[in-house]
């Protein structure tokens, strides 16, 4: 038999077979050894902490900092052992951003660790000098050559100072630190060491200490060195007192972290800007903007232009990603280079989205100013490649008073801005508009809950009688959608039905409502038989085009137990668009199943006459807004009424049931009537009610066999 081939090692194994082999490879430097015993289950345990952080979602920093503190304890203290380690925890497949919080959490871990062992050495320093001075005068000679021992071979830089700041003494590890003599350290004063980026209260605490105010303090600190390079130490500087409590000088002890420090810089420059631009990152944007909210001044203000490119997937899609990516990076150049001379915070978002955050702005007209600049930086073509390639831009800007909004509110409002200047024709710059971003707040809530409202049972239907206009008896009822809302109450269909289409939620949305009318349907011919009503359901465009539509009708209907005679679905002008549509095949397959259609708002969409005879359509529905026209006194009622004769005229050649929507008085029925319009649907023959008030209609009629 032949043997099984070889399943090739996972990302998994590679990772954990690379992490095993890098600690196996040596002890860090201090000189420690660790037993074969102890080196395996050190491996264990780091790979199996290293494993839930990689993959566990959400992300647990304390993960990665136990790895850290782990192989600190164990002497993995070397800077090399430290960057091959950082290098290895950020290698694929990890979650997007996954691979910088990572590393910086062991490198935390690490750090601290690290440090408090360097403490723990740095104290046990500290009391053994203080313990040679108050011994002095019982082991004087012991003493001394303890401290003396401990000063000279201690692996940090020691100094000793009088109180007036002059340096008296320092050890090898210090002069070796500074890259000096000894002679060039020793004389010299402490506040000659001041260096630009000194921590912001440094030097007060060093007064505080050499007054007496306090024992000790401990803060990072750079020095320059005597080649001109900066050095950067954790420093901690203690106070010696003599028996009688009285200052009597001071021990500094200085550790080198100068690569822990460029470590810790780099990751955070990697947290903090995006890879591929090198432009501030959605992290930093944020930083940035919420540090303006932390203590603001009386009437500070703020903008934002919320930028978005026009046509990048296009681009994307056809030159593939890798252009697209040159392209970005491109764009962040040139907005970057417009921008420079007015030192707003530039960042990329992700994707082609991008921000400037204007601090401390001036007025609307700087924003728009700024936005301005964008669009104009943008106007030329970019070198890609063989390429020129053109991208504009829309911009939401955003100019407010900080005491007046939230940073998440003000970013949602700029998003908002910029896809009203996307609707409005892109390649623009739109300004903030409080009450139509009320509107879109309203409509993305809503957008928000639809998805779970049909599991929580929000949505029901509801039924408006459509009547023969010869003698008013009930003939059919539409299924009229409602939601009830939580926080809006209940709202009709024009509230939402837009945006269902927009996030897709309509498909879902659509069948439940076939079923629901069609079950309620089948209820009807169970208890009043022929006169139970027709069902109509509205069908939306991106339904007709949908390829399941036939198939879930279908399915419905044979779950239901509905005649498809007693089903017709209603669909717009604008679902099809011609005799090519792909929506006509299904229109088709429906009507060939037994269902009947009408045209919903005839009158409102394309009105493209010729159509109606391609289309399989049994009736049409005029439009609610030309009757409702009638009542308007600025409109020439005549000719209203003209055109509605027109129509009904058209409906019949054509063989067409014809449906005036919005009859509301009993003149516009009997108009409607004489011109030989066959149903009619409005408040006059009754409102939308729920079920039980249309079972009340029929069985009130005296038709039920």
């Amino acid at each position: 038999m032949n043997a099984a081939p070889q399943q090739a090692p996972s990302a998994t194994d590679r990772f954990a077979e690379a992490w095993a082999a890098l600690l196996h490879g040596r002890v860090g430097d201090h000189g420690g050894t660790l037993t074969p015993g102890t080196k395996r289950r050190l491996v264990a345990r780091t790979t199996a902490l290293l494993h839930r952080a990689r993959n566990e979602d959400p992300f647990d920093p304390a993960l990665a900092e136990e790895v850290g503190a782990l192989l600190v304890h164990a002497h993995y203290t070397d800077p090399g052992m430290l960057a091959r380690v950082v290098e290895l925890v950020q290698e694929p497949p990890l979650a997007e951003g996954r691979g910088p919080e990572l590393a910086g959490a062991f490198a935390v871990g690490w750090a601290v660790t690290l440090r408090e062992q360097t403490l723990h050495e740095q104290e046990s320093i500290r009391l053994a000098a203080d313990t040679a001075r108050q011994g002095a005068e019982r082991a004087l000679n012991a003493s001394e050559a303890r401290f003396r021992a401990l000063f000279e071979s201690a692996a940090i830089g020691i100094g000793i100072g009088d109180l007036e700041g002059r340096i008296l003494e320092v050890n090898p590890s210090l002069v070796e630190l500074f890259g000096a003599r000894t002679e060039d350290l020793e004389g010299r004063r402490v506040d000659d060491l001041v260096h630009p980026e000194d921590t912001p209260g440094v030097w007060e605490a060093y007064a505080e200490l050499i007054s007496g105010e306090r024992n000790r303090f401990q803060v990072d600190k750079p020095y320059y060195r005597a080649d001109g390079e900066v050095v950067w130490t954790n420093l901690t500087v203690s106070l010696i007192r003599d028996e009688d409590g009285k200052p009597q000088y001071q021990v500094a002890m200085l550790e080198d972290i100068t690569d822990r420090y460029r470590l810790q810089e780099r990751l955070r420059y990697q947290a903090t800007h995006d890879a591929l631009t090198g432009l501030p990152n959605r992290a930093a944007f944020f930083e940035r903007l919420e540090a303006l909210f932390e203590d603001p001044a009386p009437g500070a203000r703020l903008g934002l232009c919320y930028i978005d490119l026009d046509g990048f997937k296009v681009i994307n899609d056809s030159l593939g990603h890798e252009a697209g990516d040159q392209l970005l990076t491109a764009v962040a150049g040139r907005l970057a280079g417009a921008l420079a001379p007015t030192g707003h915070l530039l960042a990329r978002l992700g994707g082609d989205e991008f921000v400037v955050l204007l601090e401390h702005c001036r007025g609307e007209q700087q924003a728009v100013s700024v936005a301005k600049t964008v669009l104009d930086a943008l106007s030329r073509p970019m070198a890609v490649g063989d390429n020129q390639l053109s991208v504009g831009a829309s911009v939401g800007v955003l100019e407010r008073t900080v005491a007046t909004t939230t940073p998440m509110a003000a970013v949602r409002a700029a998003d908002l801005t910029l896809y009203r200047a996307k609707e409005e024709g892109r390649g623009r710059w739109t300004v903030f508009d409080p009450g139509r971003n009320a509107l879109s707040v309203s409509r993305y809530a809503v957008s928000v809950r639809m998805p779970t409202a049909m599991d929580r049972g929000e949505f029901f239907v509801d039924y408006q009688p459509l009547c023969a206009l010869s003698d008013g008896s009930l003939v059919a009822v539409e299924a009229l959608l409602r939601w009830r809302h939580p926080q809006f109450g209940v709202l009709g269909p024009d509230e939402f039905v837009a945006t269902a289409e927009e996030t897709g939620v309509i498909m879902p949305l659509g069948r439940w409502v076939l079923e629901q009318a069609c079950g309620q349907a089948a209820s009807w011919v169970r208890r009043f038989g022929a006169a139970a009503p027709q069902v109509n359901v509205n069908v939306a465009g991106r339904q007709t085009r949908a390829p399941g539509l036939v198939t879930d009708v279908a399915r419905i209907l044979s779950g239901t137990g509905l005649d498809p005679h007693r089903l017709q679905l209603e669909i717009t002008e604008s679902a099809v668009v011609g005799r090519d549509d792909e929506s006509l095949k299904t229109l088709h397959d429906l009507v060939g199943m037994g269902v009947s259609l009408a045209i919903d708002d005839f009158g409102t969409g394309w009105s493209n006459l010729s159509y109606l005879r391609d289309l399989p359509v049994s009736g049409l529905k005029i439009a609610g807004s030309f009757i409702g026209d009638l009542n308007d006194p600025d409109r020439d009622e005549a000719l209203g009424w003209r055109i509605v004769g027109g129509v009904v005229s058209l409906a019949h050649t054509l063989g067409l049931t014809v449906t005036a929507e919005e009859v509301e008085t009993e003149a516009h029925a009997q108009r409607l009537r004489a011109m030989g319009c066959d149903w009619a649907q409005g408040w006059h023959y009754g409102r939308p009610v729920r079920p039980g008030e249309i079972s009340r209609r029929i069985a009130e009629s005296g038709l039920t066999r």
